[in-house]
């Protein structure tokens, strides 16, 4: 068994981006050094058994911290913004994990060497979501044309959970952490850190946004050892679209160097005709090429 674990997790209805990601992560000849990890959120018993022939483990997610009925109503997905704070505990046998959300897809394994270095030592491998080419950051709306009022997603994300103002200001203006895909050592005093804030913003929140909510707490006011990876180790497309290397056909960052991205998140979803890219692979936008060329392209792995 390898020391090194990749966790994720989905639902029936992402399945199909889930073989996506695990074929992706298979698609590297190194991927022979890591163990595939599943949980299991709301799969039909015939795609566990088909999961079963690619991956090292499946376990059945939890509510490992309790949610009232009336925030769940039966959305076994939901458990993904619980579960993932708790990964020791369902696959105790690994020294590091790389959570990588299922909507999401390996496409330089150098990104994966890197999470699993960043959190040597007890530290949280993450990245921001800000960089080159982001140009709104938080959203303020003014009164009168001085009184500003902030709608950043942590700020507006904590007061609806009931997070004190101190803490709150401080995750106003601080650059939102995607939870999407982060590394961390099992014995890790950030598993306790982030589920004692997961049990605040969970009692009062949504369940939608309060691990992450979470973790950026962890961040920026609880200080844990964090160690912040480049944007390419999680790029979010619907924040900004990559450009498309037509010579060496992969995606890469859209304002030079142009690196290549390492891992593609669909987050978010990329939309066009009310139709969502992650739910169907005929969906296709607009991209540019390093060659000044456009293309109608899928960002999802696979498809061309």
């Amino acid at each position: 068994m390898n020391s090194n674990a990749i966790v994720t997790l989905a639902d029936s209805k992402y399945f199909e981006l889930l073989e996506e990601l695990i074929d992706s992560i298979k698609s590297h000849e190194e991927s022979k050094n890591v163990s595939i990890c599943v949980l299991d959120a709301g799969l039909t018993r015939d795609q566990v058994v088909k999961l079963k022939k690619k991956v090292f483990s499946i376990k059945k997610a939890e509510w490992d911290i309790k949610v009232p009925g009336y925030k769940v109503l039966k959305k076994e997905w939901l458990k993904s913004q619980v579960s993932r704070a708790f990964l020791p505990k369902y696959f105790p046998d690994f020294t590091k994990y790389l959570w990588i959300d299922c909507d999401a897809w390996v496409n330089s394994w150098s990104t994966v060497e890197l999470y699993f270095r960043a959190c040597d030592n007890g530290k949280l491998g993450i990245t921001q979501s800000i960089g080159p080419g982001y140009r709104i950051m938080s959203k303020v709306k003014w009164l009168l044309g001085k009184i500003a009022i902030i709608k950043s997603q942590n700020y507006k994300h904590a007061k609806a959970s009931g997070i004190e103002d101190s803490i709150s200001r401080k995750l106003a203006f601080a650059p939102h952490i995607n939870i999407g895909v982060f590394s961390l050592e099992k014995d890790s005093q950030c598993w306790h850190v982030w589920q004692k804030n997961l049990k605040k913003t969970l009692a009062k929140g949504k369940v939608f946004g309060s691990e992450g909510l979470a973790i950026n707490i962890a961040v920026y006011h609880d200080n844990v050892d964090v160690e912040f990876l480049p944007l390419k180790c999680n790029w979010i497309t619907s924040h900004l679209l990559p450009k498309y290397d037509s010579k060496e056909n992969t995606f890469v960052e859209p304002y030079l160097p142009n690196e290549k991205i390492g891992i593609i998140h669909l987050a978010a979803g990329l939309w066009r005709d009310k139709k969502d890219m992650r739910l169907n692979k005929d969906v296709k936008i607009e991209l540019d090429t390093l060659e000044g060329k456009k293309i109608e392209k899928s960002l999802r792995f696979g498809v061309k």
